[in-house]
């Protein structure tokens, strides 16, 4: 009986290979009927019939020459369409049950080809269990052959996957710059996983405010793309270009992605793509763009996991590019603060000419609170001031123009540097006080210096603060080539403000006419390529060669010493000093007698003539002798007026004592009081400021027009 099985299976398969290609048809209509779902995929249509012919083939192969079922080999084109399964994100199920019914369908065409050539029922009822038997194992072989594929498949696209997740999480966002955290997602994008990718921001997020009111087409720039045809930016797939602004359409799939907050993945052909992933850029509970990837050359469509793993990319990507744009609002608003705290143009003054720059770090940190100031002072002198905050950002920009306001407001009264630095030095600690736990740390470092253009003393101290350098000029015979003398003061340098309770010294040293005072921030010279020394060498070199210009010698400085992005801020103040020729000064020592007043109102009318300013003599006579009165009456000796002409008449009268005259207004039986009064209403400034060896009251009167 087995060998009548064996000949009748032979003989079945030799009448049935013919026809193979129509069985083939007849078993995927069953299929079709069974799973219609599958053949919209096109990859898997295409190369079904393929596959289903090849099991027809081999089944054929065994029937005809008695092979042993689990020698026989699963068709390449089974382990092909597995593995597409895998792509496309089929379930194994699925291909499993498709096994199932083809295995049934081929039963049925092997029993009616089997009636059709015999009556016996009995061989029929033999073959066809030899058949069946044969049919399982194959296709419980087969079944696991192709699910080692699908598996293999899985495995690898889920580590490209993981490998995809990795290779975003160490290529976007390695800077807080908004369009290069968009590019670096537009090219992770475009590495295996999409053939276009472009990124889109909402343009009001872009602005310094950052609002968007509501819209239904919300204006978008394009702010980053990528396709594999090329870098251009000009991409060809899309019209739009890197930097336009534009809008989609009301009712369009990218304007419903951003009105939703949910993606959209489209598989149904459109001009030039079959395959979009659509997905709303979210951070924060905001919407900032979209992200939308483009298939259109390969023959894989998008998938459910292609979501997910774009939905776990663009989640990523979306908070670095809110980080990036956070920290660029805030570093322009602090940026801002910071230089419209700062010296706002040239100061008027006689006793130096000065440049100075600001230079914000290029690092993460973000802006610092380094300052430098220029201020006028009364009797032909002038304050240099250069501090740093500890600290970054807007509450270290906020404390650097409240000291220096403060130093401004302790200038103002002419105190001596240790004396404004002690002064400052409480403003820090009560200012520490009044900080919360989350403000962090406050100190900072301040150096103040005095430069008097009349005995071209320079008087400074430090608090912690780097010192300045001086490079005087060289003598007058030698040769205009030969270097100037640089030098570093030696000067006691002061704790930082803010610890309280340790004093700071004043150091005074003469400098010649023409000397630069280069007063600094530590951001010029610290660097992590170089040490201290090596930077203050470089200083001292390019100082040392350095023009008179005081604004050309801030661009040398700069260019030696920094490199293109400084890792910190840098505040630079160049001052070269002028001295006022004896001429422009002229000195009386008083008695303390009253007599000696008309002896004063004399001198003043003869200096005022001898500079051809007579139309001045009235005023000024007047001013001498009320100062004078004053000085004799309230203060001790020795008394002396001077009186200094620069870009103003400055009239100075200074006593030993160190009690200062108060403005007070006299009632009208009184025979006093209006002295300081009548000064008041005849100069345009006046003060009174306090020396080592008493006072000096002071006065200042426009000079007439030429």
């Amino acid at each position: 009986m087995g060998t009548d099985v064996d000949a009748f299976l032979r003989r079945l398969a030799q009448d049935l290979r013919p026809r193979a290609n129509q069985s083939a048809d007849v078993m995927l209509q069953r299929i079709r009927s069974g799973l219609p779902d599958l053949w919209r995929y096109e990859d898997i249509a295409a190369l079904a019939p393929e596959e289903t012919a090849g099991h027809v083939l081999t089944i054929l192969d065994v029937m005809e020459h008695g092979l042993d079922v689990t020698e026989v080999e699963t068709p390449a084109d089974a382990l092909e369409l597995s593995r597409r399964f895998a792509r496309n994100g089929l379930p194994i199920s699925q291909l499993l049950r498709a096994y199932r019914l083809g295995h049934v369908s081929l039963l049925q065409l092997v029993q009616q080809e089997a009636a059709r050539l015999t009556d016996d029922w009995q061989l029929i009822n033999a073959a066809v269990m030899v058949l069946v038997d044969a049919g399982f194992e194959y296709v419980d072989r087969a079944s696991e052959q192709v699910v080692a594929a699908y598996q293999e498949e899985r495995d690898r696209r889920l580590q490209r996957r993981l490998l995809l997740t990795n290779e975003a999480s160490r290529r976007i966002g390695t800077t807080l710059d908004t369009a290069r955290t968009a590019q670096e997602l537009a090219d992770v994008g475009t590495d295996d996983f999409a053939e276009l990718v472009t990124v889109d921001l909402l343009d009001c997020l872009l602005h310094d405010d950052g609002t968007c009111p509501p819209t239904s087409t919300p204006a978008l720039r394009r702010i980053a793309q990528r396709s594999i045809l090329g870098d251009s930016p000009d991409i060809p797939e899309t019209p739009i270009a890197t930097g336009r602004t534009h809008t989609y359409p009301a009712q369009s799939e990218p304007a419903r992605a951003l009105a939703t907050g949910q993606p959209i993945l489209h598989c149904v052909p459109t001009p030039g793509h079959h395959s979009v992933l659509r997905l709303p850029l979210r951070a924060r509970g905001n919407t900032l763009g979209l992200v939308q990837f483009f298939r259109h050359r390969t023959t894989v469509a998008f998938d459910n996991d292609d979501l997910l793993l774009a939905q776990e990319i663009a989640a990523r990507a979306a908070v670095y590019i809110d980080n990036a744009r956070r920290y660029t609002q805030e570093r322009t608003i602090a940026l801002t603060l910071q230089r419209s705290l700062l010296p706002q143009g040239g100061v008027e003054q006689s006793a130096v000419e000065t440049a100075s720059r600001y230079l914000p770090s290029g690092s993460r940190a973000g802006v610092g609170g380094d300052w430098y100031d220029v201020i006028p002072l009364s009797g032909a002198r002038v304050a240099l001031v250069v501090g740093d905050v500890v600290g970054r950002g807007l509450h270290a920009s906020a404390t650097m123009g409240r000291l220096r306001t403060a130093v401004r407001a302790f200038a103002d009264i002419d105190l001596m540097p240790d004396e404004l630095l002690t002064h400052l030095d409480d403003v820090v600690i009560r200012l520490q006080r009044e900080e919360t736990q989350d403000d962090g740390e406050l100190s900072a470092t301040c150096l103040y210096a005095v430069y008097d253009s009349v005995s071209r003393v320079c008087a400074l101290a430090s608090a912690g603060h780097v010192l300045p350098a001086v490079a005087t000029p060289p003598s007058a015979h030698a040769d205009a080539s030969v270097p100037r003398p640089v030098e570093f003061p030696e000067v006691p340098i002061g704790p930082p403000l803010g610890l309280g309770g340790l004093p700071f010294e004043t150091a005074q040293f003469e400098l010649p006419e023409g000397s630069l005072l280069t007063l600094y921030t530590d951001g010029l010279i610290q660097s992590r390529t170089r040490d201290v020394d090596t930077a203050r060498t470089i200083l001292r070199d390019v100082l040392a060669q350095a023009p008179s210009a005081p604004d050309e010698i801030c661009d040398r400085l700069l260019a030696a010493l920094l490199p293109s992005r400084p890792s910190d801020d840098v505040a630079l103040l160049v001052a070269r000093t002028l001295a006022l020729d004896p001429g422009q000064v002229a000195t009386l020592d008083l008695p303390s007698d009253p007599a000696a007043v008309t002896g004063a109102r004399r001198f003043a009318s003869d200096t005022l003539a001898s500079w051809g300013l007579q139309e001045l003599s009235f005023t000024t006579e007047l001013m001498v002798s009320e100062l004078v009165t004053n000085a004799i009456r309230y203060g001790k000796s020795p008394v002396q007026l001077r009186l200094i002409l620069q870009s103003t008449l400055i009239c100075e009268v200074c006593d030993a004592s160190s009690t200062a005259p108060h403005l007070r207004r006299a009632r009208v039986f009184d025979e006093g009081g209006r002295g300081l009064l009548l000064v008041a209403q005849l100069a345009e400034r006046w003060g009174t400021r306090h020396v080592r060896e008493g006072k000096v009251i002071w006065a200042e009167q426009a000079l007439p027009c030429a």
